[in-house]
């Protein structure tokens, strides 16, 4: 029988940004020391193992997971952005700091992808994009060198996302070279994508497909995709918590009234619809990709939080969201003595309501997904006081 933490016994979570970046870097420690290390023994290459424990040989021939090191990339941002704000590093002195290890990761993704940036799957590719892009700015900031590297990224990707973003099925993005999905998963970081670049028009052609394609007309979220199968269009109804965070932050970079509104009833709809039964805590979604879900949406509730054109019940809505989300996963994480590459010191649960203990306990292979999501987690708790 499961033990998920009572609802009615979850203390209230914190709302001190400081306290949350300190969190924040126990899980950055917890992940980069555990999960991170070198390609091959390459100096200079940095990239994380999918699982721990992990085999050497297994982790070269098994799959790697290109979106999950994307999402690692922007969570090193984020303790690169707090680094530049404190000037301290999250790991000491003597550790890279978080900006030099994504440079070094996102270098690191092109010899693990076969010296391309390029893969079968354009969403994965715009997580890529979009983490990037952050890192530019980043470096901009730092006055570190890698910016040369990162537009080039952008130029490759951009090109991908412009070949896959076609008028079949009316608009959207296709899922993968396929070309036989149109989904949320793809179009909403696209979007995004084109949004934060400048190209507002596509930008906008793209949320106004996932409005009039995808956007479930009760619940007031989006559903996955639109497929062809044998020859029809057939919808993809199911719902799930990530693809929301993208849309969310699309809405807000495009900003406008009607984005903005739409924007408003979305973080509406995740607090009625993607919540755990008497909580304000976003429902997870298990392990492997979904080991991310809830930690993506979070990401972009944050922003949504700190957005001073949305309405004052909306941002508080966001914040307890983010908050609550944080807090449970936090409560539920586990401790684990011993350092080093088979271990985490810090393990956290994909189900925020249940504690690690008992979603990982001692012997059982733990999933960077997971971890990745509750780093991202806290440090979207730790940006709103910010």
């Amino acid at each position: 029988m499961s033990s998920q933490i009572e609802p009615a016994g979850i203390p209230a979570p914190s709302t001190d940004a400081a306290e949350w970046a300190t969190r924040a870097n126990q899980a950055a420690r917890s992940v980069t020391r555990s999960f991170g290390g070198r390609l091959l023994f390459l100096p200079g290459t940095h990239i994380a193992a999918v699982s721990l424990p992990t085999n050497a040989r297994k982790s070269l021939s098994g799959p790697w997971h290109y979106w999950w090191q994307a999402h690692y990339v922007d969570c090193l941002v984020d303790a690169g952005r707090r680094e530049l704000a404190t000037k301290t590093k999250f790991d000491g002195g003597s550790r890279p700091s978080a900006g030099r290890l994504a440079s070094r990761l996102v270098t690191t993704i092109r010899l693990r992808n076969l010296l391309r940036f390029v893969n079968d799957y354009y969403d994965d590719m715009a997580w890529l994009a979009l983490a990037t892009l952050r890192l530019e700015k980043l470096a901009e900031e730092t006055r570190k060198p890698g910016r040369r590297r990162n537009a080039y990224v952008q130029k490759c990707l951009t090109l991908q996302f412009d070949s896959a973003s076609t008028d079949h099925l009316g608009g959207g993005t296709f899922w993968s070279t396929k070309r036989d999905f149109k989904n949320t998963p793809a179009t909403a970081p696209v979007a995004l994508y084109y949004a934060r670049t400048g190209h507002t028009e596509r930008a906008q052609q793209l949320v106004n497909w996932l409005n009039g394609k995808l956007l479930h007309p009760d619940r007031g979220l989006y559903q996955d995709g639109l497929r062809i199968s044998n020859g029809e269009v057939v919808v993809d109804g199911a719902i799930y918590t990530y693809n929301q965070g993208p849309v969310l932050g699309a809405l807000l970079e495009l900003g406008g009234d009607d984005n903005l509104r739409r924007a408003t009833l979305l973080v509406d709809a995740v607090r009625r619809e993607l919540t755990l039964p008497g909580t304000q805590v976003i429902r997870g979604d298990g392990t492997g990709d979904g080991g991310l879900f809830t930690g993506i949406l979070v990401r972009y509730l944050a922003l949504a939080a700190r957005d001073q054109r949305l309405p004052d019940a909306s941002r508080h809505t966001a914040r307890e969201l983010v908050y609550a989300t944080a807090g449970a996963l936090w409560l539920g994480r586990r401790k684990v003595s011993e350092l080093g590459q088979a271990a985490p010191s810090l393990i956290f649960s994909p189900d925020p309501l249940r504690p690690a203990v008992e979603a990982y306990p001692p012997g059982t292979a733990v999933e960077l997904s997971t971890q990745l999501q509750a780093w991202m987690t806290f440090e979207a708790a730790a940006s709103i006081g910010h």
